[in-house]
């Protein structure tokens, strides 16, 4: 497993694999969890090479977010890529990927208009820009990203789409522990009492997931009585993340959540 710091050395080690090769990119901002790992085995299973970026992107972290104490946990990182069969690291610094100089974004219209771009005005650019400039320094055939972050999925896709980017991109599934919540790096904040709380969110979600299958009605109100207090709910389009009224029970619908638990921020989401 080759580990590189510099685009220059990255490119150099992307141009000694086969001109055919199918490479997949796992782009990650380290903490990793088997959440993560889901997207590596995928990647393994559908690529001949799999290249994961390890990046703390300040561009997405809002000026009161956790930047500073993002969970960086090189070491162990390491060892489970390597465990998966990992062949490129790219673990590049923030002054490596964002010269003194850097003057070009990436702006994604209508996104911070989502109610998740409402409360994380310009999560959404800091995402397109990196996610554009990974693009361009590994040059993957596939790249894979997690349904936890629906958001994130569709402005990715938006961008591939619109920006005419030549790769593929696959969605994995959301990893959960036996009570439901959802894995994220940030859980690790949480303290006990907090961890057993935010088991609810799985509830209420899936709530509301049962009740719009046997009703089939909008299923906003159905996990109100069942949440900690929220930051938001969104019933919203699969396609766009557009808010919607009503589910139409052909197209369905993606209901998005995020909550407060003591200092950490959760998100998670279910499909109807």
């Amino acid at each position: 497993m080759q580990i590189l710091e510099t685009v220059d050395a990255f490119r150099q080690a992307r141009r000694a694999l086969p001109s055919h090769a199918i490479l997949g990119l796992v782009p990650t901002m380290g903490g990793l969890h088997d959440g993560h790992m889901s997207l590596v085995k995928q990647a393994r299973r559908l690529c001949d090479f799999v290249a994961v970026s390890v990046f703390v992107n300040p561009m997405q972290f809002g000026p009161n977010e956790d930047y500073t104490k993002y969970p960086r946990t090189f070491k162990e990182d390491m060892s489970l890529l390597q465990q998966q069969g990992v062949d490129l690291v790219f673990f590049p610094s923030a002054e490596e990927m964002y010269s003194p100089n850097h003057r070009c974004y990436v702006e994604p219209e209508g996104f911070d208009d989502l109610v998740e771009g409402q409360c994380r005005k310009g999560h959404f650019r800091g995402v397109a820009t990196v996610v554009t400039k990974l693009f361009n320094v590994v040059q993957p055939t596939h790249a894979f990203f997690g349904q936890k972050d629906a958001a994130q999925v569709v402005l990715i896709k938006r961008m591939v789409s619109d920006l005419n980017i030549p790769v593929e991109i696959g969605v994995v599934p959301i990893v959960r522990e036996a009570d439901g919540l959802a894995l994220s790096t940030r859980n690790q904040y949480l303290n006990p009492v907090e961890r057993e709380a935010a088991s609810v969110l799985h509830r209420g979600l899936a709530y509301a997931q049962n009740l719009f299958q046997k009703a089939k009605k909008d299923g906003k109100t159905a996990i109100d009585a069942e949440m900690l207090p929220i930051e938001y709910v969104s019933v919203g389009s699969k396609e766009t993340m557009q808010e919607v009224s009503k589910v139409d029970t052909v197209d369905g619908a993606i209901i998005s959540v995020a909550v407060k638990v003591g200092k950490c921020r959760l998100i998670d989401n279910i499909v109807l």
